[in-house]
């Protein structure tokens, strides 16, 4: 029968803390910077010119069929790179976490823009007319009353994606970049108790995300009261 040992997890708080502050970083980054870019993207499908919304569906189809771990090899072995070669950058300059940011943000987008073109889509077309009969151009009736009720219905979603997020952060080990994860399982490697610490890891996520779901949950009914 194994025999648990639980004594290497305090004194690896401190190191644990410093991954959990790269994975909360990541996932920060990720979601403004996918949120953003996802609503440009949403616009852009939605849009009446046929090469512009074909780029955004060619755009949304390519990340939303390859594999995360995929984009994040991808991005792991092009962006260092060419950061380098753009910023004139030392080879011995650690490009890991920018290039996990840049790739989680690009794929995050993806997923996005799919919310939140349904968020557009859920806002009755009578709002869009009546601004635009007041005066505005079709950019300012999304900018100042299309989006902001949109963002409203949907905010819970893009919120739960934000989750899924924080979770798949947990892949960024493929590019040896100590996150949350890669710190627990370097502490367990290191100290031959690899078992505890992934439980101990796998214990931290559920209560995080489990606590971060019944957040959203409460907002969900607030949003629909």
């Amino acid at each position: 029968m194994y025999d648990f040992d639980w004594s290497s997890i305090p004194g690896a708080l401190p190191f644990l803390w410093q991954g959990m502050k790269v994975s909360l970083g990541i996932t920060a980054v990720a979601v403004a910077a996918g949120i953003a870019w996802g609503t440009v993207l949403a616009v852009m499908r939605l849009s009446s010119a046929r090469a512009v919304s074909l780029f955004a569906a060619g755009y949304v189809g390519l990340f939303r069929s390859v594999p995360l771990v995929m984009v994040l090899l991808w991005f792991f072995l092009i962006v260092p790179s060419l950061l380098r070669d753009v910023l004139r950058l030392s080879h011995a300059t650690d490009l890991r976490l920018a290039s996990a940011m840049v790739a989680f943000a690009l794929f995050e987008a993806a997923y996005y823009s799919e919310i939140i073109r349904a968020g557009i889509q859920s806002v009755s077309k009578g709002q869009r007319a009546a601004a635009l009969a007041l005066g505005m151009t079709p950019l300012q009736a999304m900018w100042h009353v299309v989006l902001p009720q949109a963002f409203r219905n949907m905010l819970p979603l893009l919120l739960t994606q934000a989750i899924i997020l924080f979770q798949d952060t947990s892949l960024v080990y493929v590019s040896a970049l100590a996150d949350f994860f890669g710190a627990a399982y370097k502490v367990g490697d290191r100290d031959g108790r690899l078992v505890e610490m992934l439980l101990f890891a796998g214990a931290v996520y559920f209560v995080l995300c489990s606590a971060a779901s019944w957040a959203v949950r409460l907002l969900r009914r607030r949003v629909l009261a």
